[in-house]
């Protein structure tokens, strides 16, 4: 084993730590003062296999890296199948009380206008994230040794008042982002990204949007609702929560209600790369394009998971056939490495309508993808501060 990968193995006991999570407390420990960070060996805190986490009032071992990031538990120790579902078996915020980028759940889906259940995407994807592991080959970074990681739980709010859960939203996220560098949120519907955007805005101001979906989601309402999973961009660009300059859709495609959609939503700002622009001009073309429209200011990453062709993504409450591949999506989105993303979601799953938990899957590994981002933004920021 490398220097750069050492782990060391601590045990998280089942004392609790103060509470600070949203809703689901999940997993009830706190990191234990075992072996010293700077030792740089591999050592157990307990004689034999661990017990179930905190279940039982038993311990959980997790990997923690030299700089003394709590990472997911050791899986020839703890089998991936035991304990909690917390994203990717990551630590809780109970278990981690500083750190620098939470995953977030928001199970709302009160603004969806076709098939409801995206309120169940978190915990489909939280499940489905337990394959997991610690390297991402594509972005050559380890995002759970770069920064430390927690599974923040989720943020509660209103399903019968829109409006309301919007602020709710709103200030949760805004929480957070009070205790950490940025976010990844599981959705829920794409409403959630309009209360998301305010407190992402009131932390790093206006941003580039990288947006990819099926659909604009710039229309001005559905029904007289000026808050849906339709509408959720027009929203942001009202109260100048997104530089459209600097802002890309990808991967729409599909039928409209009507050719002036197109219009409008250029005369909004933005630009849009279709989907059928990946089969025209390649891989390259469409990072490049896209890499200098957004150029080096910060970026949040919305992705609708209907981008992705309902044969790889059927669980969504408004699909779309045509689109991308899971492996052409990924293949997309590690094409973005060297932007400045800060924060981003993962929305419309909706594990009702999944078969054998692909959808789930894949939203789980594109969590996975955007962390990665968010961790070689981070390391860029650190070569550029300390050169």
């Amino acid at each position: 084993m490398s220097s750069s990968s050492t782990q060391l193995v601590m045990n998280t006991s089942a004392d609790a730590a103060p509470a600070g999570a949203c809703c689901n407390g999940m997993g009830n420990g706190k990191a234990a003062k075992g072996a010293s960070e700077s030792e740089g060996v591999k050592g157990t805190a307990s004689a034999g296999a661990p017990a179930f986490d905190g279940a039982v009032g038993g311990e959980t071992t997790r990997v923690v890296s030299e700089a003394g990031k709590v990472g997911q538990p050791d899986p020839h120790v703890y089998p991936r199948y035991c304990g909690f579902s917390t994203y990717a078996r990551l630590p809780s915020i109970h278990e981690v009380s500083n750190f620098d980028v939470a995953v977030v759940g928001i199970p709302f889906d009160a603004g969806c206008t076709y098939r409801p259940g995206a309120r169940f995407g978190p915990e489909a994807i939280r499940c489905a994230s337990r394959l997991i592991r610690r390297y991402n080959m594509g972005t050559e970074v380890y995002p759970f040794r770069d920064m430390q990681v927690v599974d923040y739980g989720d943020i509660p709010c209103n399903p019968f008042n829109i409006p309301k859960a919007i602020d709710e939203i709103s200030t949760g996220v805004g929480n957070v982002l009070g205790r950490c560098d940025g976010v990844v949120i599981i959705g829920g519907d794409h409403t959630i990204s309009y209360p998301s955007l305010k407190a992402i805005s009131d932390k790093f101001g206006p941003v580039s949007l990288v947006h990819f979906d099926s659909h604009f989601d710039t229309w001005d309402e559905y029904f007289g609702e000026k808050c849906t999973h339709g509408t959720p961009f027009k929203r942001a660009i009202d109260d100048g929560l997104i530089d459209t300059s600097r802002s890309m859709h990808v991967g729409i495609r599909g039928s409209v209600n009507d050719h002036e959609d197109i219009v409008a939503d250029e005369q909004l700002g933005m630009k849009t790369i279709f989907c059928s622009e990946l089969d025209d001009n390649g891989f390259d073309w469409v990072a490049n394009k896209i890499k200098n429209r957004v150029g080096t200011g910060p970026v949040y990453l919305s992705l609708d998971i209907d981008v992705a062709d309902p044969a790889f993504a059927p669980g969504t409450g408004t699909p779309e056939v045509g689109g991308f591949s899971s492996r052409e999506l990924i293949r997309l989105l590690r094409s973005m490495k060297g932007l400045n993303i800060v924060s981003g979601d993962v929305v419309e799953v909706a594990p009702a309508y999944d078969h054998a938990d692909i959808t789930a899957q894949l939203g789980a590994n594109i969590v996975f993808e955007i962390l990665s981002l968010m961790a070689v933004a981070r390391r860029n920021k650190t070569a550029t501060t300390s050169a």
